[in-house]
């Protein structure tokens, strides 16, 4: 017996010694990008794993035979897939499908960790490159505008946009690039986001109060634009170039982006230029002093690893940019450009040449932008938790040009430099809570340089704040919340202002100077703030889902607000700001029911947004009601602070008939009011004062959309779609003194369409879009549009008051990858 058990642990043994077993390499990708975080799960046992960061996973020691794989991950269809095991590797790739639903879209921006849409109680919208693409539009924010219901924009020109959520603006809604807030003298109405828009991949933006994972400047929401990565093929060099030409500017793009990645590192740069000469419309002919031109460099290296990752990137903006003024000639209404600085008659300058309005070259007046933005953000990942640390050194450099006399000479000269520091720690989850604590602010400096107008004092700021946010499951409710504490200090010292006795200029001067004037006296003052939100989503079904979220926001006073005091040449304003400000503390209420359905997606939400110590802007008039003048030219504007409320709602219904797969239908309805509860000026001037300046009016989007099932010849996925925009009147305005003015409302008419070009492989090697927007070319002026109040007289020969938006516009968008 002995001698045959033996035996067989001997045949048993040599069985296993010469089993044959092998491994499955496998590649995970959706439309050619590579998919990281997908669950593989082999059927019949209990082995996971996840793809890394290139899409790739290994499954080792696996008998010969037959395996079922599951691939499941947020976003993307649960797909299988059988492979045979007959040699020692075998490589596979699997495609993954995106959801249908835009509701398993994940995201990170408003929280802390990605979270799908489903489970998210705050109001965040996810826009991609291909939506951003076709929607067109003459700048990024202008595309997101398109996409996103609820978002608007301030403008000044097709090449200034600056985005408003739900009302709100400036301020209040904070940007950020790659998940750095951005820092760039927002204050300022006349320059815009300075971001390179063909290098975004990804827009996530948050409706409503932010200020728990950001702190100040969030009270309205937030807008995330994350930049483009290449496919990143080992040892291979790859990426896209692409051009975009706009017909009713002349606008003329090219961007190209390069990807190289070795080991564990990838490594990125992209170099993109613009330019386009004055727009135009069909009331005011070619729009004097809208002409642009931008640069845009960008490069980064990644390092990944087990432990987690590292990136370092830096960019530079460069933008040149023209300052209408809208000053014309009274009787044939043409343009007139200033020649003169002392002595200048706004209602007597000579007009514009016909040549000069379609010439790229950028006038003596005009104003640079320029950013650096230079940061490092890093994952540290334990056991079960991770440590994420994002610490950024940006600098603003802001020149205005409006001397024509000495073109050289800026008027406004200023340099921001801004440090930023985000520490979040997730913690390990603990009872089915999911949590993160984090401390995150910046330090602050601005400087004016060889500067003759100065519009706000040198100042320094310090802001910090500490939050702790948590969510959990249970079961069909998902409940999540948090706490934030902020302090932030400004103080800037006495700044004097005298005059050159060479040039007759304004300059910076000392106390030592008898003739020098005590522009801004010293000031120094710390705001603290208390903010969070508590929300929760309800699954009543897979296809039925509600949502509630309470947040408490909170915004400190802004540099202009408190500390300003003389003219922005750029904006044509003189500011006048009140050191006596309290911060803004807002309290929002959101309420939303959002409907998937095999053949249709619906969602409304309703808001309530009650302000404490809103600021806004309002025209400065004397006791007699007339306009007060203190530049020549120049409008003034005061700054007054009351309480306020906005309410409103954003429905969205999208059809995509199962049996019509080829045929969708895109529709959305946003309006809001914005109501100034301030008893001392509605006591005073009634209805006059009974909004809030600059809120959107009602708007309705419908969209139509055919998009192929199947290639036809070499185009893939070629589409072809319309739509309308209605945007109301807009009578619910800010009247005293004319701050605002009554808007008639407009209706426009765009299509699109565009197709990928495939090569025979399969391999695609061109995207074009052809986008044209007002095509029936109407002459319209939206209420949010700041040329619209650039006039000086009080009637015109063809009863036209303002400048008028952009006319039609065809837009050519060439996509090559390689």
């Amino acid at each position: 017996m002995k001698s045959l058990l033996l035996s067989l642990s001997f045949l048993i043994g040599m069985h296993v010694a010469f089993a044959q077993v092998g491994t499955i390499n496998g590649m995970l990708i959706s439309t050619n990008a590579p998919l990281a975080n997908i669950n593989i799960k082999l059927a019949g046992s209990s082995r996971t794993i996840k793809s890394n960061s290139e899409g790739s996973f290994q499954l080792s020691g696996l008998s010969y035979g037959s395996y079922v794989l599951s691939f499941s991950g947020i976003g993307y269809e649960t797909k299988t897939l059988k492979v045979s095991l007959n040699s020692p590797v075998i490589n596979v790739t699997a495609e993954m499908a995106p959801a249908n639903a835009n509701l398993s879209e994940v995201v990170v921006t408003g929280v802390n960790r990605a979270t799908e849409l489903r489970k998210s109680p705050i109001p965040i919208a996810v826009l991609s490159k291909k939506a951003m693409e076709q929607n067109g539009g003459t700048n990024l924010i202008e595309s997101i505008v398109k996409g996103v219901a609820g978002v608007t924009a301030v403008t000044t020109g097709p090449n200034v946009s600056k985005p408003f959520i739900r009302g709100l603006g400036y301020n209040r809604v904070l940007t950020l690039y790659d998940g750095l807030r951005q820092e760039g003298q927002q204050w300022g109405d006349e320059h815009g986001i300075e971001v390179d828009e063909y290098g975004i991949s990804r827009v996530e933006v948050v409706k409503g109060p932010a200020s728990l994972s950001y702190g100040s400047d969030a009270v309205a929401g937030v807008i995330n634009m994350i930049p483009a990565k290449p496919n990143f093929l080992d040892r291979q060099l790859n990426g896209d170039f692409s051009t975009n030409y706009q017909s009713n500017n002349g606008l003329f793009g090219a961007s190209l982006g390069l990807g190289y990645a070795i080991n564990n590192w990838k490594f990125t740069l992209r170099a993109t230029t613009k330019a386009a000469h004055n727009y135009e419309n069909k009331i005011d002919g070619l729009v004097f002093g809208t002409a642009f031109k931008e640069y845009n460099l960008s490069a980064s290296a990644r390092l990944d690893g087990n432990w987690g990752f590292t990136k370092t990137a830096v960019t530079y903006y460069d933008n040149k940019m023209e300052i209408p003024d809208g000053s014309r000639d009274s009787l044939s209404r043409r343009f007139t450009r200033q020649v003169l600085d002392t002595g200048d008659d706004i209602k007597n300058r000579p007009v514009v040449d016909e040549a000069d309005l379609d010439r790229y070259v950028i006038n003596p007046l005009h104003q640079r932008i320029q950013h650096f933005r230079f940061y490092n953000n890093s994952q540290f990942k334990f056991k079960s938790s991770d440590l994420n640390l994002l610490i950024g050194a940006q600098q603003s450099v802001r020149r205005e040009y409006n001397h024509p006399t000495a073109p050289g000479q800026a008027g406004l000269y200023v340099v921001l430099n801004t440090l930023n520091y985000d520490l979040k720690y997730n913690l390990p989850e603990f009872a089915g809570i999911e949590s993160t604590a984090g401390i995150n602010g910046m330090y602050q400096t601005n400087r004016s340089r060889e500067a003759t107008d100065f519009p706000i004092p040198d100042y320094n700021l310090f802001d910090v704040g500490g939050f702790y946010f948590a969510k959990r499951t249970l079961g069909k409710v998902a409940v999540s919340g948090g706490l934030r504490i902020d302090r932030r200090t400004i103080n800037w010292p006495d700044f004097y202002v005298g005059t050159d006795p060479l040039t007759g200029f304004g300059k910076q001067s000392t106390v030592n100077d008898a003739a020098a004037d005590l522009q801004f006296p010293a000031f120094k003052k710390a705001y603290y703030g208390v903010s969070g939100s508590v929300g929760l989503t309800y699954n009543v079904s897979e296809k039925v889902l509600l949502k509630a979220n309470l947040a408490r926001g909170y915004r400190a006073p802004n540099i202009t607000e408190i500390g300003s005091n003389g003219l922005d040449p750029g904006a044509h304003i003189v500011y006048l700001g009140n050191r006596t400000f309290k911060p803004e503390f807002n309290l929002q209420e959101d309420i939303g029911v959002m409907v998937n359905l095999h053949d249709a997606d619906f969602s409304l939400e309703v808001f309530n947004n009650d302000i404490q110590n809103y600021i806004f802007q309002s025209r400065l008039t004397d006791v007699n009601g007339n306009p007060v003048v203190i530049v020549p030219g120049n409008l003034t504007y005061q700054y007054q602070q009351a309480k306020a409320r906005l309410y409103g709602v954003e429905v969205a219904a999208n059809l995509h008939p199962s049996n019509i797969k080829w045929l969708s239908f895109n529709h959305s309805f946003a309006y809001v009011v914005g109501l100034n509860k301030s008893e001392e000026l509605l006591r005073a001037h009634g209805k006059q004062a009974k909004y809030l300046p600059f809120i959107p009016p009602l708007q309705i989007r419908s969209e139509v959309k055919v998009t192929a099932q199947q290639p036809i010849g070499f185009l893939a996925s070629p589409y072809f779609k319309a739509d309308v925009a209605i945007f109301a009147d807009q009578n619910k305005f800010y009247a005293l003194d004319n701050t605002e003015t009554f808007t008639k409302g407009y209706t426009l008419f765009n299509a699109g369409m565009g197709a990928s070009f495939r090569a025979r492989s399969g391999k695609v090697v061109a995207d074009l879009f052809v986008q044209v927007d007002n095509i029936f070319n109407i002459a319209y002026q939206s209420n949010l549009n700041r040329l619209k109040y650039f006039e000086y007289y009080q009637s015109s020969p063809n009863g036209k008051s303002g400048i008028y938006n952009m006319g039609r516009n065809f837009s050519f968008k060439l996509i090559i990858p390689f």
